[in-house]
């Protein structure tokens, strides 16, 4: 009997577990290119990106960014879900072990014209189901890989939640410019007006000029509103992202400030570092891997089953001689599944096509991985051209301002040209502005492409990037 134990053991871990051995899809099954359509393969590096938000060299950003870390509730979830991996996996792990329950009770009895009398007993009952063909090894497997998705999860939530932390906080500063370009555009449309009325008033021009000028003053005031609208949506979103009320979380960024510089030069890396920087990716690989470990525990349920049982107890009249007779019993059984109307084959074949499925969806996130920086890197590159195309625009745009308004008070032009030069100017102003914008929002929307933003998370319940 001393010999049993260890034997069943050893038989445990010699059997071959049920299903197959998971092993990663290669690159080249995925349908990953080996460069970006713009030839760019610069080696790329995790350093870059874990704090890419910091090459804006903001510190009011930098401190949004860090209190949305800290405080977002979506963050909060995610970190939940992650412990409950956690413990998902130490309940999988204690299938390994036996399970042993201990009771004890005792009584008094009464009967008449007789002593009464007191009655003990103690027991424990111990089993232990050997894992023949590796079921529970598949069990462990899947929630192992299931802990790793939910720390990916996660890291995919802080990334995301970085990532619109800052696109609300360059909204918030594009916003704070278009207000002041409005604001300047609306104290020179009111000169406009000014320079009309007095002109008809002195019956040098129709009241035509007056009327104009001032339905552009009063569409420039129109206008106003609208910003602001945008500059609160992105303040209270800012709010919201960083766990708090709108309203007095945001009340430093008030202060208008401009719009953030783009960096000069973002490495793209090469796309097969996709796989490894985007916890999407990593996520949709780890689900593959628990689909694929479940395989081999629904095979499991068509082979043998043994179980070892065992119990010991005793019992007495007193509490003292509670220990002077023990008994107990040793037990084996073997099970084996014969006919079930094709449920278990039919469990085996539906998670095969679930991890069919799964490789489905994790080649899809790689192929979106892809297209977002793609687009991205398109979107920097057209964002960066806008701006010099705009910036030429203003310029002349500028010129021909000064130059119709000069001609129109010394009367050798209508307000027609005026208003058509101040609206050029106008629109030349605010597209220069916007594709400053565009720039940094394009930046972003790159560095989250490629995967940045949660490579200095800490450990979290023992999970860690593997």
């Amino acid at each position: 009997m001393k010999t049993l134990f260890p034997l069943l053991s050893g038989l445990a871990l010699a059997a071959c577990a049920a299903g197959p051995d998971y092993r990663a899809p290669a690159p080249a099954a995925l349908g990953v290119p080996a460069a970006w359509s713009d030839g760019s393969a610069a080696p790329g590096g995790d350093a870059a990106l874990a704090e890419w938000w910091r090459v804006y060299n903001d510190p009011a950003l930098d401190a949004f960014v860090a209190r949305a870390i800290e405080n977002n509730l979506d963050i909060a979830q995610a970190v939940s879900r992650l412990r409950q991996a956690r413990e998902s996996l130490r309940q999988s792990q204690a299938d390994f072990l036996p399970s042993v329950s201990a009771s004890g009770g005792g009584g008094r009895t009464f009967r008449e014209g007789a002593p009464d009398g007191n009655s003990f007993s103690a027991g424990a009952d111990a089993s232990w189901e050997i894992d023949l063909f590796g079921g529970t090894r598949r069990a462990v497997e899947a929630s192992r890989a299931d802990l790793a998705a939910a720390g990916y999860s996660l890291a995919d939530v802080r990334a995301a939640i970085v990532a619109e932390t800052v696109s609300n906080y360059v909204s918030a500063r594009l916003a704070q410019e278009r207000l002041r370009i409005a604001r300047d555009t609306l104290k020179t449309v009111e000169d406009n007006y000014d320079i009309a009325r007095w002109r008809v008033q002195a019956g040098l021009v129709s009241s035509l000029d007056e009327e104009q000028a001032r339905a552009q003053r009063a569409q420039n005031r129109a206008s106003i509103p609208s910003i602001e609208q945008s500059l609160a949506g992105a303040l209270n979103r800012i709010a919201v992202l960083t766990g708090a009320a709108p309203g007095e979380a945001t009340r430093a960024l008030e202060t208008p400030a401009p719009i953030p510089d783009a960096p000069e030069a973002i490495t793209a890396g090469i796309p097969a570092d996709t796989l490894r920087q985007r916890p999407d990716v990593r996520l949709a690989e780890r689900a593959l891997a628990a689909a694929t470990a479940r395989i081999g525990v629904a095979q499991s349920a068509l082979y043998p089953s043994l179980r070892i049982s065992g119990d010991v107890g005793t019992s007495a009249l007193s509490l003292g001689s509670l220990g002077d007779i023990i008994t107990g019993g040793l037990f084996a059984s073997i099970g084996q599944l014969i006919f079930d109307g094709g449920a278990t084959a039919s469990r085996v074949r539906a998670q095969e096509a679930a991890a069919e499925g799964a490789f489905a969806a994790y080649k899809a996130s790689v192929l979106r991985a892809l297209e977002d920086v793609e687009n991205a890197l398109v979107a920097l590159r057209a964002a960066r051209e806008r701006q010099v195309q705009f910036a030429e625009a203003f310029d002349a745009a500028s010129n021909s301002a000064i130059i119709a308004r000069s001609q129109y008070q010394a009367g050798l032009t209508d307000f027609q040209t005026l208003l058509s030069a101040e609206q050029s100017l106008l629109s030349a102003r605010q597209g220069l502005a916007d594709a400053q914008g565009d720039e940094v929002f394009a930046a972003a929307q790159l560095y989250s492409a490629l995967g940045g933003g949660w490579q200095t998370m800490n450990t979290i319940d023992g999970w860690q990037p593997e």
